[in-house]
Parts: structure tokens; C-alpha cells; sequence
């Protein structure tokens, strides 16, 4: 498996989707919060979920999830999916991406890079112990993330 990239754009910059779930039943949403690493001596990907988010829900359930990546082309497409809510919308069909089932998860026939990803660890991001006074202002009033850490199984 190799994915070269200047990770810390490819989050924070270009954006990703997250996206749980089976063909049957599934959900995605944009995320630039995330990074990639080694821990316990496997390649890993880290991603934080609001605990309100409908994605959430499909993260607790499920064993496996992906996250995407794509061409420039696909920044408004990804900026609907991160502002909308599963819950109020059909956002798959409304983005007009073609989902597309891999190992144990979805994703989308117009990544560029899909990173397939088993859960190994989850653990609710407490607001008392943020020490930066900016970050902890990602939570006025606003629900808590979960960061979850799953192992790359395969990079498509």
C-alpha cells in the first residue's frame, strides 16, 4: 500500500468524505479534520465526528469506513455534503456522485483516493481537557466530537 501526499493539505485543504455504512444503508459527510500515521504498528487514519452528526450513528455501527479523497472540480459538491444533513435530505442523490461498494464499506466512483479503514478506537474529545482556549471554542454550544482511529486495509 503507498498514498504520497502532503497530508496535512490533502485534510485541511482539499477535503475528504467519511463515509460508513453498506449499500443498504449508508451515509457521508465532508470532513478536514483528520491525519495519518502509525500506531501500534499499523497505518492508520484518525477522523473526528460531532456526536450530532447522522454519520455518527453509521461510525458507532459499523466495522469499517472509508475515507475519500477528489479532484478540485468536486470542492462544491463536498461543501453541500458537509453542510447538510443525511437526516434532512437524500444527499446521495443529490451530489450526483455514483456510489460505489469496497471492502466492507462505500465510497465513490469519483475519488481519486479511497482509503478503506477497520475501526480500532474510539474516544469522546472532552472539552475540559482541551488546553488551547481556541479549540475549546469549537464548543460553545455545540455538540462533542468522537475521534475514531482506523487501520488503511487498502488504499484504492
Amino acid at each position: 500500500m503507498e498514498f504520497t501526499t502532503d497530508i496535512f493539505s490533502q485534510f485541511d485543504k482539499k477535503w475528504a468524505l467519511l463515509t460508513a455504512g453498506n449499500k443498504e444503508s449508508f451515509n457521508t459527510m465532508t470532513i478536514s479534520w483528520g491525519g495519518a500515521g502509525t500506531l501500534w504498528g499499523k497505518p492508520v487514519v484518525t477522523t473526528y465526528v460531532r456526536t450530532s452528526r447522522l454519520t455518527h450513528d453509521f461510525m458507532d455501527r459499523e466495522d469499517y469506513f472509508t475515507i475519500s479523497f477528489y479532484p478540485e472540480e468536486y470542492k462544491k459538491t463536498l461543501a453541500v455534503l458537509g453542510s447538510k444533513s443525511g437526516r434532512d435530505m437524500d444527499k446521495m442523490n443529490a451530489s450526483g456522485l455514483t456510489a460505489k461498494e469496497v471492502n466492507n464499506s462505500m465510497t465513490f466512483e469519483e475519488a481519486e483516493v479511497t482509503l478503506v479503514c477497520r475501526k480500532l478506537f474510539k474516544q469522546r474529545l472532552e472539552p475540559a481537557n482541551i488546553l488551547d482556549a481556541q479549540a475549546r471554542a469549537f464548543y460553545d454550544g455545540d455538540a462533542e466530537h468522537d475521534m475514531y482511529i482506523g487501520e488503511v486495509v487498502e488504499i484504492l
